[in-house]
C-alpha cells in the first residue's frame, strides 16, 4: 500500500511538474507571437525568448543571466567547452563573458522557447553572506554552467510569470520571488561559483571587477600588469583566474569587446569602416578588418550589406537582423 502511494505521489509530481512547463511554454509563445524574436515583460529583468529556425553558432556576450529552457535545445560553447542546453536546463552566468551558441531543435511547429532573467551581483552578494555554502561541488571554475532546473526553481519562475496577469501585486511580490530564484541559484549545483563570483574580496570576485574595468576601458590599450596590480595578484596568478572564469585571456576578452562594439557601430550607427575601428580603439583599419573576419566569419562590408538586405526566408543565421532570440541577454 505504501508503494503504491509512493508511485501515485510520485506520478502527481511528474504530472504537476510538466504542467508548470506547460504553462511556461504558453506564456512565452504569448508575449512573442510571431515565432522569433524576444518580448520584454512588465517585470523588470524578465523576457521572454523564441526562435522557430535553427541558427548558425554566433558570438555574443552573456550578461549576469538566468535562462531556462522550456523547449527546444540550445548549444552554448564557452572556449573549448559546449554545453548544450535541452528542455528542463537552467543556463547560469554569473559574469559577462564571450560565448559562441546557436538554437540546434527549433522549428515553425516547435519552435526553441526559453526565458531569462537578469541577475543581480549585488543581490547575489547580499544573499551569499546569510546564506550558507551548500556542500554542492560542480567542479566548474568557469563563470556560468547549465543545470537541471529543480522543482523549486520552476515554481519560483511560474509565480514569478504568474505575477504578469497581476500587477496590483508586482510592486509586493516580484523582488521576493527574484530574491528566491537568486537564492535558490545560490543553494543548486552552480551556487559555490556564483558565490565566488559575488562575494568581495575573492578571486573570482577580483577577476569579475577586472571584467567591470575592461568593459568600461576596451577603446583604452592596457598593461596586464596594471591590471593583475589593481586585482591584488601576481601576473601569471591573474592570467590564469582570468582565464578560468572566462575561458578566454585579458587581450581575447578586450578584442571580443572591441568587435562586439565595432559590429554595433557599422549596424545600428551606419559607421565606416575605418571609423568604427579607429572608435574602438584599433590603430589599423586592416588588422580590425581581419580580425573581424576571424570572429563572424566575412569582412564587415559584406555584414553591413547583408544587414541591409530584406530578409529572403533561407534557413541560415543572418547578422542583426536574425539575432539569436536571446540576444537583449547576450550583449
Amino acid at each position: 500500500m505504501k508503494q503504491a502511494q509512493g508511485s501515485s505521489g510520485a506520478g502527481q509530481g511528474r504530472i504537476r511538474t510538466e504542467a508548470c512547463w506547460g504553462m511556461l511554454r504558453e506564456a512565452i509563445l504569448r508575449a512573442v507571437p510571431g515565432g522569433t524574436g524576444s518580448s520584454s515583460s512588465s517585470i523588470e529583468g524578465l523576457e521572454f525568448h523564441s526562435q522557430a529556425r535553427p541558427a548558425d553558432p554566433w558570438p555574443r556576450f552573456y550578461s549576469p543571466v538566468a535562462i531556462l529552457v522550456a523547449q527546444g535545445t540550445k548549444s552554448v560553447r564557452i572556449g573549448t567547452q559546449e554545453t548544450l542546453c535541452g528542455e528542463g536546463t537552467c543556463f547560469i552566468c554569473g559574469v559577462d563573458m564571450p560565448a559562441i551558441s546557436c538554437a540546434l531543435q527549433a522549428s515553425a511547429e516547435k519552435p526553441y522557447l526559453s526565458l531569462s532573467l537578469r541577475l543581480d551581483p549585488v543581490l547575489l552578494g547580499s544573499l551569499a553572506s546569510v546564506i550558507p555554502p551548500a556542500g554542492i561541488r560542480s567542479g566548474c571554475t568557469c563563470g556560468a554552467m547549465a543545470q537541471e532546473a529543480g522543482e523549486d526553481l520552476l515554481d519560483a519562475f511560474v509565480r514569478l510569470v504568474r505575477l504578469e496577469g497581476r500587477p496590483e501585486l508586482l510592486p509586493a511580490l516580484s523582488g521576493p520571488v527574484q530574491q528566491e530564484i537568486h537564492a535558490l541559484l545560490l543553494a543548486g549545483p552552480f551556487g559555490e561559483s556564483l558565490r565566488s563570483l559575488a562575494a568581495s574580496g575573492t578571486l573570482a570576485n577580483r577577476i569579475a571587477d577586472a571584467v567591470g574595468w575592461l568593459k568600461a576601458h576596451y577603446a583604452q590599450p592596457f598593461d596586464i600588469r596594471d591590471l593583475a596590480d589593481l586585482s591584488c595578484m601576481a601576473r601569471s596568478t591573474f592570467h590564469k583566474h582570468f582565464k578560468a572564469v572566462t575561458a578566454v585571456s585579458p587581450l581575447q576578452y578586450q578584442k571580443r569587446l572591441r568587435l562586439r562594439e565595432a559590429r554595433r557601430l557599422l549596424m545600428e550607427e551606419r559607421c565606416a569602416v575605418a571609423q568604427a575601428a579607429f572608435a574602438v580603439g584599433y590603430e589599423s583599419s586592416t588588422q580590425f578588418i581581419r580580425e573581424y573576419k576571424r570572429l563572424y566569419g566575412e569582412p564587415p562590408r559584406q555584414s553591413m550589406r547583408r544587414f541591409q538586405e530584406p530578409f529572403c526566408g533561407k534557413p541560415r543565421h543572418r547578422p542583426s537582423k536574425e539575432k539569436d532570440s536571446e540576444e537583449n541577454h547576450s550583449r
